[in-house]
């Protein structure tokens, strides 16, 4: 059963280590995520401000995804982990001072841009290597089962930091809530020292970079379950989300303050952490193929009533819902990618991921933000919302083999 496989994973210390660094991170980053998006908009009062915050940490993302991706198939992850972790705690500290210092004048948000993008190059590094170590501490039985923990690990982060940092910021202040920041962040490093990942030196590659960073591109582009997988999810990020504008809807059409924003960002990993929580304790998705189709087209539905919505609870609850329904397309695109890819691609294959998935977070948020300039941020979501059902529809009747797919059963 896969209650007793979840054990199992659990059972394995370097891997309670690694979900331990996972909680800690995410839950750093999250409450960093709500005071910047608030003292942004506070300081700026424009929607396009608050795009270009996601504008920054993606485009250095994107950049280094795919060499990072390289570097993580042929050195030692744990090196890789902890360096660029080291480089994300410094670059929280640079985005505290820049904050600390601009008051509620504008002058410095250039510099929060120049850290948020420094911390893009980070997490660019990290997101590839903490993908291929999982395959390095669990045994390839028990991936799907990890690598549904993984996910319910920073659904759990992302129900608790939105909502903490809405709170701390209320009530302890900025300068209270960046140490609170950097302490969870010193607790995420602690954990990753105590990881153990079993590194053999691997002999050069003899092929270029380049030729090797096409193979992980032609093997996503040529492997049609994770192609289209990748695809419907890419584009319901892109434009479906609206968390770049949660600040504009707590502010102004829902007239709640931090305290409300917290509870806003933190309502779709609430609904996720639950549906997640029902994944892990059940066998394997069955017909997971349709099973993602019809979760992404219900996540579309959620955000399009999200944008006529002017009720603050009928809000936390449709972006709640949104949460349960996003987290199962987590669930099946993450054991995809786990089940699918070779390990001496992890690396590569995780970097085109992290440039669909992972980076479209940030560009969504710049494309809600603009399409907010113009169209004002009820609009935008609608909008979003109509362009993510469309996008299923075609799925729906063009991606055959992704609707074939099913997941082995217990």
């Amino acid at each position: 059963m896969s209650n007793t496989s979840s054990k199992a994973a659990l059972a394995i210390p370097s891997f309670r280590y690694f979900l331990s660094t996972r909680l800690f991170l995410t839950l750093a980053l999250q409450i960093q995520a709500v005071i910047i998006g608030w003292e942004v908009y506070k300081i700026s009062g424009s929607a396009f401000s608050l795009g270009l915050v996601g504008l920054a940490e993606a485009i250095p993302a994107i950049s280094i995804a795919l060499y990072a991706g390289h570097i993580a198939d042929i050195y030692n992850r744990k090196i890789i982990l902890l360096i660029s972790l080291g480089v994300i705690i410094l670059s929280s500290m640079g985005i505290f001072y820049a904050l600390h210092q601009s008051g509620n004048h504008a002058v410095n948000l250039p510099w929060v841009y120049a850290f948020i993008c420094l911390s893009g190059f980070a997490r660019g590094f990290y997101a590839p290597s903490s993908f291929a170590t999982i395959s390095q501490i669990v045994p390839k039985e028990l991936l799907t089962y990890a690598g549904t923990l993984n996910s319910t690990t920073w659904q759990f982060a992302s129900v608790a930091g939105p909502a903490l940092g809405g709170f701390s910021y209320a009530y302890l202040g900025l300068n209270n809530s960046f140490w609170l920041i950097l302490i969870l962040a010193g607790f995420a490093l602690l954990s990753l020292f105590q990881i153990q990942i079993r590194f053999e030196p691997k002999p050069k590659p003899t092929e270029k970079i380049i030729a090797r960073l096409k193979e992980g591109i032609s093997f996503v582009y040529h492997n049609k379950i994770i192609f289209t997988a990748l695809s419907l999810d890419l584009f319901s990020v892109l434009f479906g989300g609206a968390t770049a504008l949660l600040p504009i809807f707590a502010n102004e059409i829902l007239n709640t303050g931090p305290e409300g924003l917290g509870l806003l960002r933190a309502a779709p990993s609430a609904g996720a952490v639950i549906m997640m929580t029902i994944l892990s304790l059940r066998k394997n998705i069955d017909r997971a193929g349709i099973v993602l189709i019809r979760a992404v087209g219900a996540f579309g539905l959620c955000m399009l009533l999200f944008g006529f919505s002017t009720n603050f609870y009928l809000s936390l609850f449709v972006l709640f819902l949104s949460g349960a329904f996003d987290s199962i397309s987590v669930v099946v695109r993450s054991n995809i990618l786990q089940l699918h890819t070779p390990d001496h691609m992890r690396g590569r294959v995780s970097a085109v991921n992290t440039i669909f998935i992972g980076s479209s977070n940030e560009i969504g948020a710049f494309e809600s933000g603009l399409a907010a300039k113009y169209l004002g941020a009820a609009n935008s979501v609608i909008f979003g919302a109509c362009v993510t059902l469309g996008v299923v529809g075609f799925t729906q009747k063009y991606g055959k083999t992704l609707q074939k797919l099913s997941f082995p059963q217990d």
